[in-house]
C-alpha cells in the first residue's frame, strides 16, 4: 500500500454505488469538508483508489492523517472522523 495523505477527507466513489451514496450522505450530514472523486468521470481515479486500498471496492475514504477505509459502515466512519478530530 502506498501512503497517501490529503489536506482534507477524500472519497473515491461512483454515483451508482449505494455504499458511496450512504458514505457521502454521512459526510454531508456531519458537515465534513471533503473532496469527492468520481471514479467513473476520472479514468485514473479507480486506479488511484485501488492503489490506496489494495482492493477494487468503493467507496474508499481517505482521512487527512492517511488512514483509509473501504466500504466503511456509518458507525465506523463517524467514529474515526471523531477520533481524528475531523468532526
Amino acid at each position: 500500500m502506498t501512503d497517501v495523505t490529503y489536506d482534507q477527507v477524500t472519497m473515491f466513489g461512483a454515483d451508482w454505488c449505494r455504499d458511496c451514496r450512504r458514505s457521502k450522505a454521512l459526510l454531508d450530514t456531519l458537515g465534513v469538508e471533503y473532496t469527492y472523486v468520481d471514479v467513473e468521470a476520472d479514468l485514473s481515479a479507480a486506479a488511484r483508489a485501488e492503489e490506496i486500498s489494495g482492493r477494487k471496492s468503493i467507496p474508499v475514504v481517505v482521512l487527512p492523517n492517511g488512514k483509509h477505509f473501504v466500504e466503511p459502515s456509518d458507525a465506523e466512519l463517524q467514529a474515526e472522523l471523531e477520533a481524528s478530530g475531523v468532526v
